[in-house]
């Protein structure tokens, strides 16, 4: 039985699925816009948004700058990332206070009918 087991497997084995997970949000925050299955999206999200707000404790004094930079940097492993995360993102949702991200669903995919959306951040440009 499946009972108090959280998150999604997706099929994959726990450091693949890590890896995929970091993959598509490090590519989310590169891009502001991603496309992918529904279900890696939903699986995603989450994941995404508390990024966002560890670097918006981060930038309001919750916690130190430096720490926070360094949580973000543990996981997404690219410090040009981390460092667009608190300079560009954590200011512009500084006054929300979650839903930084959207899903928009864009119909089944050609070869394998997945369901396919768009995860993007909202108020991007």
């Amino acid at each position: 039985m499946r009972h108090q087991i959280a998150g999604r497997v997706l099929g994959r084995d726990t450091d693949h699925r890590r890896s995929l997970f970091r993959n598509l949000i490090k590519e989310l925050f590169v891009h502001e816009r991603i496309t992918t299955t529904e279900a890696k999206a939903r699986a995603v999200r989450s994941d995404a948004e508390k990024l966002i707000t560890k670097a918006k404790r981060g930038i309001a004094g919750n916690i130190s700058q430096l720490h926070a930079h360094r949580q973000l940097l543990s996981y997404l492993n690219d410090k040009d990332v981390a460092q667009k995360v608190i300079d560009d993102l954590a200011p512009r949702y500084a006054d929300r206070k979650g839903g930084y991200t959207r899903i928009i669903k864009i119909g089944k995919r050609k070869g394998d009918a997945a369901n396919m959306a768009v995860l993007e951040l909202v108020d991007s440009e």
